[in-house]
């Protein structure tokens, strides 16, 4: 599965000033990853936000939005958003917004783990 280009780089310049911020290709898009964390992602035309159990409810009841679903089980604390939902400049920084208040509550990840998380490189 491929992911919109032009949203990976509206994503990208909202988080751009992030000295903590990485990219990865997972679930067949693209991760954005804050502190070692996945906080959003694009899958196809959505943005998938890690809201946490805490705020999915919430989030859920915002306009295009909908549980995160790849096995036919939703997993709680993670939303997709649909192109919808994220035409304007405006709309995509609130919901980028939700999963930075999400993950920038949780621990650092260790520098171990995060050496074992890095992609592979082809030789």
């Amino acid at each position: 599965m491929s992911y919109d280009e032009g949203l990976a780089a509206r994503t990208r310049a909202i988080l751009a000033a992030r000295a903590d911020l990485g990219e990865r290709k997972m679930f067949g898009g693209l991760a954005f990853l804050v502190g070692g964390h996945m906080c959003c992602g694009i899958i196809g035309t959505e943005l998938m936000v890690r809201v946490g159990p805490e705020g999915f409810e919430r989030a859920l009841s915002q306009a295009h939005a909908r549980p995160m679903d790849f096995t036919g089980k939703p997993l709680r604390g993670m939303v997709n958003v649909a192109a919808a939902g994220l035409r304007t400049d405006r709309s995509l920084r609130a919901w980028i917004a939700r999963g930075l208040r999400f993950v920038t509550m949780l621990p650092p990840k260790s520098a171990s783990t995060k050496a074992k998380r890095q992609p592979r490189r082809a030789n």
